[in-house]
């Protein structure tokens, strides 16, 4: 799996090659250590040779400092090289996100998604990084470090081939069940990350029912979960250090017991019982070295699953290939919209295979006016989606200027559609900048007319700054009748050839909602308009109308044709004009 990550690190593939050569050195560094020290034991003391114990000293001295260098270049080379890898890693995974569909997400969670984008993504830039700083270096040490034991005295050596083996077992028994519990883990941090989100963006409704100790409970439930994994994990983990250190010490009595009685033999120096003891150690470090990347890698492995799932997991809408090598690209031209034997279902399981929408056929032409009402849950919304592709249909044909939604490009297809969603979002930043999300480019004079068509100018030139005013997230500091009127200011000064309104004036007053509609009668005539309303007095007016309920087509009409001749579209309006006079 983990060659799968090698690409992400773009041009930090350099930085492997120091730190190749920088272990190197060091390794040779810290290695000659013992052998020097040997030597000063065995040849220096005895012999009270204080020139030879001088210049080994400085020669050991220089070594050191040399080691520090070349390790700390090395932890420079291989934090750039982590970091470049996290941040190639991360912008490919929110490039892979930009180009998913609804259902995509639907699938993943949004929580999961940011999850994997952070955690997920951290987590393997520190095996990237430990690995840059421990796994180069560890199997170098191993193996010189036993050639030099080896060459000291080969028979102690045996005590180091027995030590390994055990060592390595154990550990990798540990590892094997970490993995599925650093799994575990990663999933519990998707629920605490989604409880977070959930109540920061309700916040606000959570206060005004007074359900704060409600999300408190459902915090703490979410965040003991995930900390009862995470301690399933670290004990099991904690096993690892009593392992070592069993192994490590018995080693090191074993080499001082059978060592010792070699140096009162006569068989093997002093100093050269205390070289082997510093290579033995060298050797259990780096096989402890060793054992942590595995363990690393047993949580990277987890993290970095989850990562490839996304990376691999192919967006349910694209463009499609063309046709030849001499197809031009759709373009759009009138904004025609025309549905024939749609139908449409959730690819989830909760849809239990449940048609959505059900033999939808209309058409509506250019420049046309059309409303669409119904109850809750009828398909609405549902339906206009499928116009941009935001969905796909999952039986039938969704037209646009007589040309299939799906041989458009998608860009070229969404850049002619203006959509005002049912949640209405706004940005940071300035008024000025949200509306430029509809043409970049626009002039004050576009900025302006787009305004006053939507009604928002005149409470725009209201606030103390204008259109400089900074929104804050989400747009908390304007009402909701006052995002409504900028979002659909920001879908028009898109020009588009179809504006599509997903119940967008819910939150306007009666009065400047039949100023808008005039608006549009009077400015936006070359322009396909779809209005989603609950309240007849904002569908009434449109050239035509159509009623949905539970997923199907009750009527087509003008709004005097389906009073007379519908009876869902009929009770509708008689319910509103009693709430009126009630």
């Amino acid at each position: 799996m983990f060659q799968r990550f090698f690409p992400y690190l773009g041009k930090y593939k350099k930085n492997l090659i120091f730190c190749f050569f920088l272990v190197i050195s060091d390794v040779i560094c810290e290695l000659m250590m013992p052998l020097l020290m040997s030597k000063i034991v065995d040849n220096g003391i005895p012999q009270k040779n204080i020139r030879y114990i001088s210049l080994v000293g400085i020669t050991m001295v220089a070594l050191a400092l040399a080691s520090i260098l070349f390790g700390t270049l090395n932890m420079k080379f291989s934090a750039e090289a982590s970091q470049g890898f996290a941040a190639n890693l991360r912008e490919s995974l929110f490039n892979k996100v930009q180009s998913f569909s609804f259902a995509n997400i639907d699938h993943f969670s949004t929580a999961s998604l940011v999850t994997r984008l952070t955690s997920d993504t951290t987590q393997m830039q520190v095996t990237v990084m430990m690995c840059l700083r421990i796994l180069l270096r560890a199997p170098m040490m191993l193996v010189c470090a036993m050639v030099f034991a080896i060459s000291i005295n080969a028979r102690l050596s045996v005590i180091i081939f027995i030590a390994i083996p055990i060592l390595v077992v154990g550990t990798m028994l540990v590892v094997r069940t970490a993995e599925r519990l650093f799994t575990t883990v990663q999933k519990r941090l998707d629920g605490l990350n989604g409880t977070i989100r959930e109540n920061l963006i309700a916040i606000r409704v959570v206060k005004a029912f007074v359900r704060a100790r409600h999300e408190k409970e459902k915090f703490k439930k979410a965040n003991n979960a995930l900390t009862e994994s995470a301690i399933q994990a670290g004990n099991l983990i904690s096993l690892v250090s009593p392992i070592m250190m069993l192994v490590l010490n018995g080693a090191t009595l074993a080499v001082i017991w059978f060592g010792g009685k070699m140096v009162g033999t006569g068989s093997m120096g002093t100093g050269q019982l205390l070289g082997f003891i510093s290579y033995l150690m060298q050797i259990m470090i780096s096989t402890m070295m060793f054992s942590m990347i595995f363990i690393l890698f047993a949580r990277s492995q987890a993290s970095g699953a989850r990562i490839l799932e996304v990376l691999d997991t192919e967006p349910d809408i694209r463009n499609s290939e063309p046709a030849g090598q001499d197809s031009q690209p759709h373009s759009m031209n009138s904004g025609k919209i025309e549905f024939r034997n749609v139908d449409f279902r959730y690819n989830t399981a909760e849809s239990e295979g449940k048609n959505v929408l059900s033999d939808i056929n209309f058409t509506v032409e250019p420049g046309e006016i059309t409303a669409i009402i119904g109850g809750t849950g009828s398909g609405k919304s549902t339906m206009v989606n499928l116009i941009p592709r935001l969905y796909d249909t999952t039986c039938g044909q969704v037209l646009v200027d007589d040309t299939d939604v799906r041989n458009y490009d998608l860009d070229t297809l969404r850049s002619g559609i203006g959509m005002v969603l049912q949640k209405n979002v706004l940005f940071s930043g300035t008024i000025r900048e949200n509306l430029l999300w509809g043409c970049a480019d626009a002039d004050n004079e576009k900025i302006k007319n787009a305004a006053e068509i939507a009604q928002a100018h005149e409470f725009i030139e209201g606030l103390p700054d204008g259109y400089e005013t900074v929104l804050g997230e989400g747009g908390v500091n304007v009402s909701g009748g006052q995002k409504q009127r900028l979002c659909i200011a920001r879908a028009i000064l898109k020009n588009p050839r179809i504006l599509i309104l997903d119940d967008s004036t819910s939150a306007v007053d009666t009065a400047t909602e039949a100023k808008i509609r005039e608006a549009f009668r009077n400015s936006l005539k070359n322009t396909t308009v779809l209005i989603i309303a609950q309240r007849i007095s904002s569908v009434k007016d449109a050239d035509k109308i159509i009623v949905l309920d539970d997923g199907k087509i009750s009527g087509i009409g003008t709004h005097e044709e389906l009073y007379h001749s519908n009876d869902i579209y009929r009770e509708i309006c008689n319910s509103q004009q009693e709430g009126l006079a009630s």
